[in-house]
């Protein structure tokens, strides 16, 4: 294993890339992983969590416009460039060397017509930012601890309002954060209890799902059969996601629904 240290503090926190067995990584603070590419495969997504939270497609397979907030070595937002060709991607990144980084050592590509990273405070941006996406990826963390100001009320309103109607909010947790259920709940308010979960194939990682205005529920059939037209575009295990979603959440046998148990 190899690292190089590329600076110190989450504007200022310490990035580190390390190599092993073909797989770079990024750390930022600590061991905790980041992100990760195969270096044999790099347009792929090399990491559990960031595939599930592509989930995300299920219910909006075609966004206008991303918003991403928290860069890491940029595999989400590269896939979603190299896949989406009609969607435009804003990545919000507090720390500049994890985008010198990303450039220099993830094969992430400079701005283009439709994508750009800006240096900026993710929650700041959210809140300065009304009505500007489709689809809005939440992952921001400190050596595997997330934010305070990226899973506060105050924020997860912002990202409500950030998103178009029809838009969905996909966050990434850690399964263990003791916090967990206090996180979903401040969601499910703000999102009027639109919420579902489903965890990464390696447990380790849980995705939150949150709707703006979506139908209350979705049929288990549907799910399924845009499982399957996605996977000729997207080389994700969508029917696992569909899985998952099962397994986690309030559903009946023809339904899943698409809001939690005490939004009723």
């Amino acid at each position: 294993m190899t690292r190089a240290n590329s600076g110190s503090a989450r504007a200022l926190a310490s990035v580190e890339v390390s190599e092993e067995d073909g797989v770079r990584s990024l750390h930022l603070g600590g061991d905790a992983i980041q992100s990760s590419i195969r270096l044999s495969r790099p347009d792929e997504l090399a990491l559990d969590y960031t595939r599930a939270m592509m989930a995300f497609l299920l219910f909006q397979p075609q966004p206008r416009d991303v918003l991403m907030i928290g860069l890491g070595g940029g595999s989400m937002a590269r896939y979603i460039h190299q896949r989406m060709p009609e969607t435009r991607t804003t990545v919000v990144e507090i720390n500049a060397k994890v985008l010198a980084a990303a450039r220099s050592m993830f094969h992430f590509p400079a701005d283009d017509a439709r994508m750009r990273v800006a240096i900026a405070d993710g929650a700041d941006y959210v809140a300065e930012h009304a009505d500007s996406a489709d689809v809005l990826l939440v992952d921001g963390f400190d050596d595997g601890k997330q934010p305070a100001a990226l899973c506060s009320q105050v924020f997860y309103d912002a990202c409500y309002a950030a998103l178009r109607d029809g838009g969905v909010m996909s966050v990434n947790f850690m399964a263990e954060e003791k916090k967990l259920d206090v996180f979903l709940q401040r969601i499910e308010t703000s999102f009027a209890g639109r919420v579902v979960c489903l965890m990464a194939a390696d447990r380790v990682n849980r995705i939150a799902l949150a709707f703006k205005r979506h139908p209350r529920e979705l049929s288990w059939a549907e799910l399924k059969k845009r499982a399957k037209h996605l996977k000729k575009l997207h080389d994700l295990p969508l029917d696992e996601f569909v899985s998952s979603l099962k397994e986690l959440n309030p559903h009946t046998r023809v339904n899943l629904g698409l809001y939690s148990a005490a939004a009723d």
